[in-house]
């Protein structure tokens, strides 16, 4: 089969190896209003998909947690406290203006004993096989170009009888998606205008979300990268959704 030379970013085709640079270029645009622009996209709501998650992966006191695209730490800060001194939390990103933003707040915090920073690719993570006993990707996923890669990259560093969990805007249910439609293309770009002074950024992201895989072709692309027991919980409507899968 003949390899694509192109891929998506949001609506526009771009060359495969230009993607990387073109999201980067999006969040180093973002970063510094990141979690303003959260609570004002998701109504504050992103708090509450993010401790279901917490919640779901049932990490314990002395695990390994990888959080990948952990941009500014939200899941990261709360994961060091649930592992204690005895456990370490990694909070990786691609992009290293996400990075800095998060590690400067977690320092700022106190947050410093149990966690380490690493600028990665999610396709291609640099850690030994079977290292985590949990891994998280939040609002991550639908930026990397080789989703496939990363899932397989993601399986590989997983422990034996760990979990990764996916969370990530999905498919909204159907009576949902009109109004959906109109916040995401009309009211999104405008709240980055006023608020970050960068329309284009959020125009992507809204892009990216409707680009991004469902519910049930994301848990297939899970099974075939090799993780079992593969499930979803949809949250608000199926505007999110919490995948979930473990390494046997």
């Amino acid at each position: 089969m003949e390899q694509k030379n192109t891929t998506h970013f949001g609506y526009k085709e771009v060359p495969v190896a230009d993607k990387v640079k073109h999201v980067a270029g999006v969040f180093h645009s973002v970063a510094g209003k990141y979690d303003l622009m959260n609570d004002l996209m998701s109504m504050g709501v992103h708090r509450l998909w993010k401790r279901f998650t917490l919640h779901t992966s049932g990490v314990r006191r002395g695990a390994k947690v990888l959080d990948i695209a952990g941009g500014t730490g939200d899941l990261a800060l709360k994961f060091s406290k649930m592992v204690g001194s005895t456990g370490q939390v990694i909070l990786a990103d691609i992009n290293a203006s996400m990075l800095n933003v998060g590690r400067d707040r977690l320092t700022d915090l106190g947050i410093t004993g149990n966690i380490n920073y690493v600028q990665a690719n999610a396709e291609c993570l640099p850690f030994p096989d079977n290292s985590f006993d949990c891994i998280t990707i939040a609002f991550g996923l639908r930026n990397v170009t080789d989703k496939d890669a990363a899932l397989r990259s993601m399986h590989r560093i997983l422990k034996p009888g760990g979990q990764l969990l996916v969370l990530e805007f999905s498919q909204p249910d159907g009576w949902l998606a009109p109004i959906y439609d109109t916040y995401s293309f009309k009211l999104l770009p405008k709240i980055g205008k006023i608020f970050s002074g960068d329309e284009e950024s959020y125009r992507y992201l809204a892009e990216s979300i409707r680009m991004h895989p469902d519910q049930e072709t994301l848990k297939s692309m899970m099974t075939d990268a090799g993780f079992e027991r593969c499930d979803y919980n949809n949250m608000s409507a199926g505007i999110v959704a919490l995948h979930s899968g473990y390494k046997f």
